[in-house]
């Protein structure tokens, strides 16, 4: 279904088009007209899947056809006040309203009088001072962390009470980071007329109380967790937690490696890896909660621009940042589950590229873990032998072998051999090695 066959107006039309956007994906086709009709929405779609544009575009639309028709009918009271914040975005991270604040600036290009304004934390007290003005003056748009928002509803900053609009992304993220509770007091500051869309990569159970306490009979719209991109060479490491920073420090050694992330479980855990990687002579930077929006923004800046080899971080760059050209996913700790393992090895393979996905599987938590994601993709992920002069790796019991043979001491007798990847840079086993 093309956007031309929506209700959407000629000015986003336009935009659209200057943007090279024809064809819609599954979620945008379903939610937009769904939200042009006035309904609540509920979306559980992954990263990557064109939300931003799903919940943009068609309340972008109303707000434009809304000035429109003023302007045609000399008099008219507005549905959507100049002098009101007629949407609100909420995001989790600073990282993802930057993005969203950037999509609208391109979506809204020939919209008169339709702007944005990002509100989030980290900042000088200039940046607080800016969003002061622009929140008093009314801003159609306001796309928000939800700290940083409710500091200013606390001091009298922004009125909600003529809000039309409430976006929650990533509600998922939202509730993992704590954020709970300053979604609830923000939510009860909303005119009950207000339309509410609410998106979520998965969907636990307290993601549906959320959507139940806040929605008001919504649209449900549910596309399935989509698998990895057949371009990412899946792989695995099974090992002890002693000889995760030896395979990185022989995977650097063997191969040219740039344009890297290297995904931890904990903020703590990126410092404690990141200052090791530096001790390695790994040209790395941290990304992590606990950096002030200038210290994230400079490390996400070198690292585009190619200042930095190895991006080590927490699931923050997971979801929602667009970075086309990442070569190599570590997961320096096996995911909690299946889409967050499908959201981190995501950032690769993308734009017509092919990349790798490397995971360190260390323990039985571990291990039951990651044979649950094999489950979810349906297929056995391949163990890489450790290079030799490691030791001995963990046992490995994968589904269905009952002979108590690891799938590395396997290899050692005849089993399937690696590949080797680009450059052959993850050090085969040369006893199990048949070429």
């Amino acid at each position: 279904m093309t956007f031309e066959e929506t209700y959407l107006n000629d000015n986003i039309l336009d935009a659209l088009y200057d943007m090279h956007f024809e064809e819609m994906t599954p979620i945008q086709e379903k939610c937009i007209p769904e939200i042009l009709d006035g309904r609540d929405v509920l979306g559980v779609a992954q990263t990557g899947t064109g939300k931003t544009a799903a919940y943009l575009l068609p309340i972008l639309s109303m707000l434009d056809d809304d000035r429109a028709s003023r302007a045609d009918e000399d008099g008219r009271a507005p549905r959507f006040p100049d002098d009101a914040i007629n949407c609100v975005v909420m995001a989790p991270t600073r990282e993802l309203a930057q993005q969203i604040d950037q999509a609208m600036e391109g979506f809204s290009y020939y919209l008169d009088g339709v702007s944005s304004i990002a509100v989030y934390g980290g900042n000088d007290g200039s940046r607080f001072d800016q969003e002061l003005k622009s929140l008093r003056g009314g801003a159609p748009v306001v796309i928000a962390t939800p700290g940083r928002l409710l500091s200013h509803l606390k001091v009298g900053n922004l009125d909600l009470s003529r809000t039309s609009f409430f976006v929650l992304d990533e509600a998922d993220r939202m509730l993992d980071m704590g954020f709970i509770d300053d979604i609830l007091q923000i939510t009860k500051l909303l005119p009950p007329s207000c339309q509410k869309v609410m998106f979520s990569a998965t969907m636990p159970s307290k993601v549906r109380e959320l959507a139940v306490s806040l929605l008001h009979d919504p649209v449900e719209v549910k596309l399935k967790v989509s698998r990895p991109a057949d371009k990412i060479h899946q792989m695995a490491y099974v090992c002890y937690e002693p000889q995760k920073l030896k395979i990185i420090d022989h995977l650097f050694q063997n191969g040219d490696l740039k344009r890297v992330i290297i995904f931890c479980g904990k903020k703590e855990r990126v410092k404690d890896i990141n200052r090791s990687l530096q001790r390695l002579k790994i040209n790395c930077a941290p990304m992590h909660s606990d950096l002030t929006q200038a210290e994230r923004d400079d490390v996400m800046y070198r690292f585009k621009a190619g200042q930095v080899d190895v991006l080590v971080a927490t699931d923050i760059v997971s979801r929602g940042i667009d970075i086309d050209d990442i070569a190599i996913v570590i997961n320096y700790d096996v995911p909690h589950d299946a889409e967050d393992y499908v959201h981190r090895i995501g950032r690769t393979a993308r734009a017509e590229r092919d990349g790798e996905a490397i995971t360190f599987v260390s323990g039985d938590q571990d291990i039951r873990k990651f044979k649950q994601i094999e489950q979810f993709l349906k297929k056995e992920v391949e163990k890489l032998p450790l290079p030799e002069g490691m030791g001995e790796a963990p046992e490995y019991k994968a589904s269905g072998r009952r002979d108590g043979t690891s799938r590395r001491e396997g290899r050692r007798h005849g089993g399937s051999r690696h590949s080797g990847g680009r450059h052959g840079r993850h050090g085969r086993n040369k006893k199990g090695d048949k070429s």
